[in-house]
């Protein structure tokens, strides 16, 4: 069984940044792709990053490339997502996710509980 804990959400003014963890159990990050899907109010799921655990190639949703980086530390069992230049927009409860496909990682797999990201203008 995958449990995954997020920490670091909060609220911030746009233009500023926050780090999001995500702790794993076992040997996740070793074994599942790693990512960050959001869910605003009202809104469908949407994938954000993620990082294939085979390489470590990381890959972004064009509405965060450029201002967001995801990142792994194997000692620590932990992914991380730097959030920088944060917009509004970013507003949502993001999800640490594990899954065998980044594909289908919004759809299935593991989830963890969420944590708040609120960006004020």
């Amino acid at each position: 069984q995958v449990q995954l804990v997020e920490s670091g959400g909060g609220l911030v003014q746009a233009g500023g940044s926050l780090r999001l963890s995500c702790a794993a159990s076992g040997r996740t990050l070793s074994t599942y792709d790693m990512g960050w899907i959001r869910q605003a109010p009202g809104k469908e799921r949407e994938f954000v990053a993620a990082i294939s655990w085979r390489d470590g190639e990381t890959y972004y949703t064009n509405h965060v490339k450029g201002r967001f980086i995801m990142s792994r530390d194997f000692a620590k069992n932990t992914v991380y997502l730097q959030m920088n230049s944060l917009k509004p927009e970013d507003t949502a409860v993001y999800f640490c996710a594990a899954a065998s496909n980044i594909a289908t990682m919004t759809r299935e797999g593991y989830w963890g509980q969420g944590t708040q990201v609120t960006v004020s203008s």
